[in-house]
């Protein structure tokens, strides 16, 4: 069975929201791409606190300025597509109340027919933590476990009651519900997250750095999964950061999706062979000029995917 291949909407600064996160919906999905994704950044600081991902001294992206919203772009492309799923990848959890997010996603869910994927992670920029005021950034991972506890709750039957650390629902009837159950895909980026993703997740959803590397950390989740006693099927949804370029890369030092349309489906295709994939998406906004390129490279690389099998 073909994996699912997803495309990463218009969000960054080079684009006109209102005119190109439909017109890219529209054009990948009659390309065939099987789904629509969208990522969080939500300021760029001029003096970050500390490096991108955490990592001393290295500068953030330039893509990442001025990144639109992530629910506001996955509802303008709901409005103009039928089939192909709404994903994000992801949310930063912790930047966001809890019951507000959770309503969203299944406000969101409910107006597409049930197409959200709900890929959710605890960010790594304390600039971010600090803007959003929600919650100390050192606390990050238990708000996440917290917002997977009020999802379940917001998101099944009413009367929804829950008592946690920082929300509490008194019993109340809370919609519109989802038109079901949203899965929900996280990371496993430490022990910690691991083990959440075994025990809460739906799926698994990881930055796609090499087959190699891919397929070690896959045996190492199934492995803490029969140790931990899950017997469902954990889906596989990679994310990749792509870097097009008309002319094949030559020499050594390419990275992962880091090239030509034919280079880039090639790694998708070893990404694919790795692992059992349900899905992969293509983030490629960053390295094109605009919506009518984004959408003519999207295009021809899903034809490419598709030639080779995959």
């Amino acid at each position: 069975m073909a994996i699912r291949l997803g495309l990463g909407l218009p969000q960054m600064k080079q684009y006109a929201l209102g005119r190109d996160v439909p017109a890219v919906a529209r054009a990948a999905e009659a390309a065939g791409y099987e789904s629509l994704w969208v990522f969080e950044r939500i300021l760029f600081p001029e003096h970050p606190l500390e490096g991108m991902y955490g990592i001393p001294g290295l500068p953030w992206l330039e893509r990442y300025r001025a990144v639109a919203d992530p629910l506001v772009t996955l509802t303008l492309a709901a409005a103009v597509t039928e089939r192909a799923l709404l994903g994000t990848s992801v949310l930063v959890a912790p930047l966001h109340l809890p019951v507000q997010l959770a309503r969203a996603l299944a406000s969101l869910d409910a107006a597409s027919g049930g197409r959200v994927l709900a890929g959710l992670g605890t960010g790594w920029s304390r600039d971010e933590f600090a803007a959003a005021s929600v919650a100390p950034f050192e606390e990050r991972g238990a708000v996440l476990d917290e917002l997977l506890d009020v999802c379940a709750a917001v998101w099944g039957p009413d009367p929804v009651a829950y008592t946690g650390e920082r929300t509490v629902i008194a019993p109340a009837e809370v919609g519109p519900k989802p038109a079901r159950p949203v899965p929900v895909y996280l990371p496993a980026n430490s022990p910690r997250a691991a083990r959440r993703l075994v025990d809460r997740a739906d799926g698994w959803m990881p930055v796609g750095t090499g087959p190699k590397a891919l397929a070690d950390a896959w045996d190492r989740l199934r492995e803490l999964a029969a140790a931990r006693g899950r017997t469902r099927e954990i889906a596989v949804c990679v994310r990749a950061n792509a870097a097009y370029e008309p002319r094949p890369f030559e020499g050594a030092g390419r990275r992962p999706f880091q090239g030509s349309v034919g280079q880039i489906a090639e790694d998708v295709a070893a990404h694919a062979a790795a692992v059992p994939l349900d899905d992969l998406l293509v983030d490629l906004q960053g390295s094109v000029r605009d919506a009518a390129e984004l959408s003519d490279v999207a295009a021809e690389l899903y034809a490419a995917v598709r030639a080779a099998g995959v």
